[in-house]
């Protein structure tokens, strides 16, 4: 007999507003226990010093965690000119300090070159792994590790405010870029050197801003209902965005439930308006207009011109 999860099988995803000082995985399974979840999932990592937004992906939402990786992001950044430390943020230890002597004009030329598509070497200080270890634990053994270089794309730099020896900026970039190689870069540039001193995700892809919440309103909100003797799903799920928000502006094909049983075995199918290629959002309905049509999944045009399952949710009551 299989064992049975630990939690409630709650899905869809929570716009958790982060807090300096916590680590992603930390804020995770705050999450997890507050939702009493049986699965959680973040779609990629802020450092423990970054605040700002972290999906948090419950039960079946975590098989679209990845779609999340994958899309694009806004940072609102402090540099601090004239200190280069080790990993390029405030707690890293102080590698360099110049004298800061950068006019507007020499600011302008520099972030310049960073906006279009560029190619950048990620950080040691990064999670990327190299057999098996992320980047940042051989970089706190002080073994240095060969990084290739890769593209990434800044959508948009917009500087708000530059005084002294701080530059304040809100960047638009693509998956996998570090801001804070950006902002070391950015120092060497001109020549004295930066770190971050302060950054914030302030979005993921369309994901709305407002929709953000705290780790203390959420225990609020826990102690609250048990106080009141309301079941905290009734007040805590209200909260959650639905599982398809992850794969928002992807193609959306319909089956009948025939199909949806195919696709849940593995097996591909016909699909009323289907692609010719590509990744796709599947719902059992009718059509587009079809109010009560239900996600469930996504699947991919193979070979044979058939949609194919990819990830395909099973959903548990209790």
């Amino acid at each position: 007999m299989a064992k049975r999860r630990k939690g409630r099988p709650v899905n869809g995803v929570l716009l958790l507003d982060k807090p300096h000082g916590l680590s992603s995985n930390h804020a995770l399974q705050t999450v997890k226990r507050i939702y009493f979840a049986q699965k959680a999932g973040h779609t990629g990592a802020l450092d423990p010093l970054a605040t700002g937004m972290l999906p948090i992906c419950l039960g079946e939402g975590t098989k679209f965690s990845q779609y999340l990786l994958d899309t694009d992001k806004t940072y609102q950044v402090t540099a601090k000119l004239g200190v280069r430390t080790t990993t390029s943020d405030a707690g890293g230890e102080v590698v360099s300090t110049k004298t800061v002597d950068v006019s507007s004009e020499q600011l302008a030329v520099a972030l310049e070159s960073f906006r279009g598509t560029t190619q950048q070497v990620p950080s040691m200080y990064s999670a990327l792994k190299h057999k098996g270890q992320p980047l940042y634990k051989y970089a706190r053994e002080g073994i240095e590790v060969p990084r290739e270089s890769r593209d990434i794309t800044v959508f948009n730099l917009e500087l708000l405010r530059f005084e002294h020896d701080e530059v304040e900026l809100s960047i638009h970039v693509s998956k996998g870029t570090y801001i804070r190689t950006i902002v070391d870069d950015l120092g060497e540039l001109l020549g004295c050197g930066a770190h971050v001193a302060h950054l914030r995700r302030s979005a993921v892809g369309n994901y709305p801003v407002d929709k953000m919440v705290t780790l203390p309103e959420l225990e609020a909100l826990l102690e609250k209902a048990n106080e009141d003797e309301i079941t905290p799903s009734d007040v805590l799920d209200p909260l959650l965005l639905p599982m398809n928000s992850a794969v928002d502006g992807m193609h959306c094909v319909y089956v009948d439930d025939m199909s949806a049983n195919f696709l849940r075995h593995g097996n591909p199918v016909q699909a009323y308006n289907q692609p010719e290629a590509g990744s796709v959002q599947v719902y059992l309905g009718e059509d587009e207009n079809d109010a009560s049509a239900e996600f469930i999944g996504v699947g991919f045009i193979n070979d044979d011109g058939l949609l194919a399952p990819k990830r395909i949710v099973v959903l548990e009551h209790y």
